[in-house]
């Protein structure tokens, strides 16, 4: 019944990946299921025969998806079934779409679909790393036009070693964790973390994937070719005007050569410049064309042409004349204006200017309650520290509607979280949950970037000890392929970026590269360019770092006087039902009476507990508490207690949180007392000594008497003698 193929990718140390099509999801244009191990992900994709009139761009949607039954889980949540994608699946998707979108051929319109799920999970094996190898051989075995196979792998240094695909427990003691994209040919895709590596460590992790990505790419071409899918369907979606064309080219070129050649550094003047040209390239045909009534104007195709020759002339700049369009030489930074505690009632700010460029950023010190709860198939586990970017449309001079962030500014975030997390002090020595929000207010080029610098510069400011200040900076390359000349730009515009042919994107600090995000828009990137490009981007980011450095250089060694304090305690664990008392009735005491936020955990054969308060004396009063409680009674120390009840024998005292002692009658004054009756009263603080402890029976016998001179028998005798005398008078 069923057509099965399959194919086995074997690595060096004897684990498979198998590729099976022909069994599920066979009305789909292409699908198939990839295995490693117990994880197992099915992916399809499907393209509309015909292509939507007037549109000028692929449609293409990536989705990646994870089953909880996948993993034997049940959905969180009220309706206890998959929702919206997480932003990890949203992530995932990203490096997926990425890698693949580049391959299909310019011209291809068709709405297209590439679904991908998880439906076994091994805890071992990680997803993200086979995603996009199960999308290409979807498209493989179908008849969509692409130009080569893909593939994309994880590989990370583990004790001094290259490793692919890595387990998970493996990658705890990994410095270096990479996903590489590429076909056989080319590098395409590039996105991780590093702690502080060298740039040679990283160009070497990225041959190593490459090397691996080459056999995955071989095993998809022979499987082509059993199923005789090496011939894609035939397509038209474009209309095209040769004479329109030539003629735009002809009458335009100088011009708009002309307009970037004018090094304007205003990106609103020169795309004001540049639409001047069109609109009155639209205009003349208007009036060639007056006396046609049935003429329509081509915007379409007039829009097309014009962007290929504004790309053309733009290159040429760079590439003939060494220029750039603002004027910049190619290794230059923009200029950059740094300024912190810009928003006084923030727990710690930061203004980070970069020519066009501008992130507000903040941070918000919280306790473990607003700790990020994460709950994804293969995960259930909680986050201290956050990054959200946002990217509102007047950053770019533009009017639309205000939305829930999407996957560009999900992405964005990310990898700008991954710069910063390696610097971050671990959570055993920060009793903080931190949130770092970056709203960017213009936008020209790396607001990625500049969330990174503006996070370190924030972070600096709120007193977070960060282990080294961290920058950002995005690289352009402008590469021709037949004469392979080129051009490393540092810094890049917004149109740089649009009409290069890279977008390397890297961070780190003075030592190292913490994070990296690249896509490359050619085929056969060498690695000689790559290190030049990577090299000038160590230069690049030493300059911001030294900048930054004179704005604020090292985190300020004290908390804003308005921010909250935190402090993280180590309690054996047999307290932890002391701390939290019946029902939560001491916590919760604590809690009221000091006004300090308190949380427990157990973890590492220990209690945890961390105080939260507004301010340093709250913060002490529930310190004290809880070390009262933890605190074992010794025979012969004094204490302040509280009396908290009052019998015909003697009152009751906590000399320690919740540890109540026996102040017998006996004990309060030499003198003998009838009555307790206006000598003590409940409430009242009573400085005592511990006399006596009954293990057995956990009772404590408390003594006031003795912190109190005996008086000399003789006097008390005539004391008494004289009380005596007076009354009888």
């Amino acid at each position: 019944m069923f057509k099965i193929h399959r194919k086995t990718i074997r690595f060096a140390d004897g684990r498979e990946i198998l590729i099976e099509t022909g069994k599920l999801a066979r009305q789909a244009d292409g699908a198939v299921v990839l295995k490693m191990g117990a994880t197992m992900l099915l992916a399809t994709v499907v393209s509309v025969k015909e292509a939507k009139e007037d549109i000028d761009f692929m449609p293409l949607s990536v989705d990646y998806q994870e089953k909880f039954a996948a993993a034997g889980r049940i959905p969180g949540g009220f309706s206890k079934r998959e929702g919206k994608l997480s932003d990890y699946e949203i992530l995932v998707s990203r490096l997926v779409d990425r890698a693949i979108r580049p391959l299909f051929p310019e011209d291809y319109h068709a709405e297209t679909q590439i679904n991908i799920y998880l439906i076994s999970a091994d805890p071992q094996i990680q997803p993200d790393a086979l995603a996009a190898l199960a999308a290409s051989c979807a498209i493989a075995v179908s008849d969509i036009p692409f130009e080569a196979p893909i593939s994309e792998v994880r590989v990370a240094r583990i004790d001094g070693k290259y490793v692919i695909n890595p387990p998970t427990d493996d990658l705890q003691r990994a410095d270096l964790d990479l996903i590489v994209g590429a076909t056989y040919d080319s590098i395409l895709m590039v996105e991780g973390e590093m702690k502080e590596v060298p740039e040679e460590v990283m160009i070497e992790a990225i041959r190593t994937a490459h090397e691996a990505i080459k056999i995955h790419c071989l095993t998809q071409k022979e499987l082509m070719e059993e199923l005789g899918t090496t011939q894609k369907r035939a397509y038209s979606h474009e209309k095209n005007d040769e004479e329109l064309q030539t003629r735009m080219k002809n009458e335009l070129f100088d011009k708009i050569y002309e307009v970037a050649k004018a090094a304007n550094p205003s990106k609103s003047e020169r795309t004001k410049a540049f639409n001047a040209l069109k609109e009155a390239f639209i205009e003349q045909l208007k009036q060639e064309n007056a006396k046609n009534p049935d003429y329509q104007v081509p915007e379409i195709l007039i829009n097309r042409y014009f962007h290929k020759i504004q790309k053309e002339a733009c290159r040429k700049l760079a590439l003939k004349d060494k220029k750039r369009l603002d004027g910049r030489a190619f290794d230059e930074i923009r200029p950059i204006q740094c300024e912190i505690d810009y928003l006084p009632a923030a727990h710690g700010s930061a203004l980070f200017t970069r020519g066009e460029t501008q992130s507000l950023t903040t941070v918000t010190l919280g306790t473990k309650i607003n700790e990020q709860m994460i709950d994804t198939a293969m995960e259930t586990s909680s986050s201290k520290f956050m990054l959200h970017y946002n990217f509102p449309s007047f950053s770019t001079g533009e009017a639309k509607p205000n939305r829930a962030p999407g996957r560009r500014e999900i992405g964005h975030g990310n990898l700008a979280f991954r710069a910063l997390r390696p610097v971050m002090p671990p959570d055993e020595e920060n009793p903080y949950t931190i949130r770092v929000v970056s709203d960017i207010l213009e936008s020209n080029g790396s607001s990625s970037m500049a969330t990174v610098c503006a996070g370190a510069l924030a972070l600096m400011d709120a007193g977070i000890p960060i282990k080294a200040p961290v920058a950002g900076i995005a690289m352009g390359l402008i590469f021709d392929e037949e004469t392979k000349e080129y051009a490393v730009l540092s810094d890049i515009l917004g149109d740089e970026d649009h009409l290069g042919n890279m977008d390397f994107k890297v961070a780190g600090t003075a030592k190292g590269i913490t994070a990296c995000q690249m896509d490359i828009k050619l085929s056969g990137l060498s690695y000689e360019i790559l290190s030049q490009a990577l090299e000038q981007a160590k230069k690049g980011r030493l300059h911001i770092l030294d900048v930054m450095n004179q704005t604020i250089a090292q985190p300020r060694p004290d908390l804003k006087p308005h921010a909250p304090r935190s402090l993280i305690m180590r309690i054996d664990r047999d307290y932890i039902g002391a701390v939290i008392g019946p029902g939560g009735k001491v916590i919760q005491e604590i809690q009221r009476a000091t006004g300090a936020t308190i949380t427990i955990e157990e973890k590492d054969n220990a209690g945890w507990v961390n105080i939260f308060a507004t301010s340093q004396a709250a913060m002490q009063k529930a310190e004290k508490w809880i070390k009262g409680i933890i605190t074992e009674p010794e025979l012969g120390n004094i204490y302040e207690g509280k009396v908290k009840s009052i019998t015909p024998f003697g009152a009751f005292v906590e000399f320690l949180p919740g540890r109540e002692g026996l102040l017998h009658i006996s004990d309060v004054k030499w003198e003998k007392l009838p009555t307790l009756e206006g000598i003590l009263e409940v409430g009242e603080e009573v400085t005592v000594k511990l006399v006596e402890i009954d293990k057995k029976a956990g009772k404590f016998r408390l003594s006031r008497k003795v912190l109190i001179p005996k008086p000399e028998s003789g006097r008390k005798l005539q004391n008494n003698s004289h009380g005596s005398s007076k009354r009888r008078k």
